[in-house]
């Protein structure tokens, strides 16, 4: 069974966004591959956090993912923190990651514009993530098209070091699913819905109340005219807001298309809102059955010991290849 490797910062408020672009994936890889999903905290801190928000949010983001429909049983589901070979491998594999290859990380000179000061943390954060990937020796890694570049080095730095110290890392592919893959903004259809953004009109939380869903959808930005038709280079307001109602309610774009084929913006903006509240709610009710039952950490403290089993495994082999004193 092949490896699957991915996660998500428990920063911000996880956005429908996510849901569709990462965690249904996640539930229907979990049938079939050997996952772990993680909350990554360790990269969280690569810029200044709050601790008592980064508690809460790791946390919420651990319990999102169960409520979501990942399967404790079936796949590990674990803070990264709690496994330190990512950390102790990260550093490692930053020996091994040229400044220059850092340097063109795009995320980075976007993270980084109009700061006077930036930490090394956040420069140094895709070896971090290549550690992530590669403890596991992950064959497929669920990532937005963002990420690409980051994926791109884990694949040199496996081949840099099988080529310095003998065949041993797999190299990681991308699992980018064609449909639902990247969900953008409300408030402007250029851009990816993100939990970063400042505007909280511009992404659905996952946890907001159905009033609030209501009330983003109907203030959510759309063209001129008033054709609902799916045409992302003409229309891509309200083509974006097709692709959130056929993820959310199983249609494709051309029944939805059908559907309000003559209608105006209006009623298709309040039936999306009842889609999105029909998907939301179960989720939700879920999530605090998880918070309030206190088996979230017993269900992290398992998934971590498992990943600990394949993590330390990985670990001690890429110290003995290199030329580490191991404990005996």
């Amino acid at each position: 069974m092949k490896t699957v490797l991915s996660g998500i910062q428990p920063s911000g408020k996880l956005t429908l966004g996510n849901y569709i672009g990462a965690m249904k994936n996640f539930v229907k890889l979990q049938n079939d591959y050997a996952c772990n999903f993680m909350v990554v905290d360790l990269h969280a801190i690569t810029v200044a956090q709050d601790p008592k928000a980064l508690r809460e949010q790791s946390e919420a983001v651990a319990a999102l993912f169960i409520a979501a429909g990942i399967d404790p049983g079936k796949a590990n589901v674990y803070m990264q923190s709690h496994v330190p070979p990512h950390a102790e491998l990260g550093w490692i594999l930053t020996t091994l990651t040229s400044m220059g290859e850092l340097e063109r990380m795009t995320q980075f000179k976007d993270k980084a514009a109009g700061k006077e000061s930036v930490g090394a943390g956040l420069f140094v954060y895709p070896s971090l993530m290549a550690a992530d990937i590669l403890v596991y020796n992950a064959d497929l890694v669920p990532v937005g098209e963002d990420q690409k570049q980051h994926l791109e080095l884990a694949r040199d730095l496996a081949s840099r070091f099988n080529h310095r110290f003998g065949e041993y890392f797999t190299s990681p592919d991308p699992y980018i699913p064609e449909v639902g893959a990247r969900i953008m903004s409300l408030d402007d259809a250029s851009k990816k819905m993100s939990k970063s953004n400042p505007n909280p009109g511009s992404y659905i939380a996952l946890l907001d109340t159905p009033d609030e869903i209501r009330k983003k959808i109907s203030r959510a930005t759309t063209d001129s005219g008033k054709e609902v038709r799916y045409d992302p280079a003409e229309k891509p307001e309200i083509s974006n807001l097709m692709s959130i109602y056929s993820e959310c309610s199983g249609k494709s774009l051309a029944e939805i298309q059908n559907e309000y084929e003559g209608q105006m913006y209006g009623g298709f903006k309040k039936d999306l809102a009842e889609v999105a509240v029909s998907v939301l709610e179960p989720l939700q009710k879920r999530y605090y059955e998880i918070r309030e039952s206190g088996q979230l950490y017993d269900i992290l403290a398992k998934g971590a010991d498992r990943a600990m089993e394949t993590a330390s495994r990985t670990l001690n082999d890429v110290k003995e290849r290199m030329g580490f004193l191991l404990p005996r």
